[in-house]
């Protein structure tokens, strides 16, 4: 690891972790006074696809289309397809946007069997070439990469690491599980510690770190924080305004009820962590309208 980034841990950022579904635009702006006030440098966003005679519209990055301020943004994409992620990676960088991220971390069954997310870790070659096409059009030190440990074990990331130390990452970020784990059971931090010596790019910790916690003694460049903060969201004195003004923002957005009573069960689930949240969770997943869910809101 490279002498500045065993700097003091303190000093070492916090990113917001991308949630399909949760840490979309809506969440990010609503959300924007919480995510400074935490201390995170800036957020990855949830993952944009780039398939064969991919079509760039203004539709495909909406979640790009606004950045509050003082919360820098990061765009992700998700692929096996490195002349379709070129065009992408042109698109954001057309929008104003100097990085970009690799989701090589997706651990879901069927994104993992497509060969996307995870399923890149059985394709050494495929994430190569993607790597090498990421850093020539976004530039050395300007596209960075979201893996596991591995897909079925735990050493599948560190026999591939000589091949991802050939690039030159802005980050390598390392959720400390495998994908056959999904978001359970134990991290493996001895791993993530071998990961952590071998890499000749900063290491961004992700998995079962929050912002407060001793997260610091594993060295790292900085940590991803996801589903804790989403969590720790609901404990706020304010989170029932801050759920009103999610309600008001993602109507704007959505067309109907539905898609926005979706949005905030979707938050709820997570919220339901805390003990006012979880006795009304019961009834909220049985509500049928926004209107419905807001009665239980004071």
């Amino acid at each position: 690891m490279a002498p500045d980034a065993q700097k003091d841990a303190t000093e070492k950022p916090l990113w917001l972790a991308p949630l399909r579904g949760v840490t979309i635009r809506a969440f990010r702006e609503t959300f924007a006074g919480a995510i400074r006030e935490a201390g995170f440098r800036g957020a990855f966003a949830p993952f944009i696809p780039a398939n064969p005679g991919i079509r760039v519209t203004d539709r495909l990055l909406a979640e790009l289309q606004s950045v509050p301020d003082g919360v820098p943004l990061v765009p992700q994409v998700i692929t096996k397809h490195p002349d379709a992620m070129r065009v992408l990676l042109r698109a954001f960088r057309e929008r104003g946007f100097d990085r970009a991220d690799l989701n090589a971390g997706c651990p879901f069954p069927m994104i993992v069997r497509r060969g996307r997310g995870s399923g890149l870790l059985r394709s050494p070659d495929t994430l190569e070439a993607l790597l090498e096409a990421g850093c020539e059009e976004m530039g050395e030190g300007k596209f960075s990469l979201k893996v596991r440990l591995g897909v079925d074990s735990p050493d599948e990331l560190a026999a591939l690491l000589p091949r991802i130390n050939r690039y030159p990452l802005a980050a390598l970020t390392v959720h400390a599980r495998t994908a056959k784990q999904m978001y359970g059971g134990e991290v493996d931090l001895p791993r993530f510690a071998r990961i952590l010596a071998e890499s000749t790019n900063p290491v961004i910790y992700n998995g079962d770190a929050s912002a407060d916690s001793d997260w610091p003694r594993l060295a790292a460049a900085g940590v991803m924080v996801g589903r804790s903060f989403i969590r720790s969201l609901g404990a706020r004195a304010d989170a029932d305004t801050l759920l009103r003004a999610y309600v008001d923002h993602s109507r704007e957005e959505l067309c109907g009820d539905t898609p926005v009573l979706g949005r905030m069960k979707e938050l709820l689930s997570y919220w339901c962590a805390v003990p006012r949240w979880r006795r009304l969770w019961p009834v909220v997943k049985l509500c049928r309208s926004v209107d419905e869910l807001l009665s239980l809101v004071p």
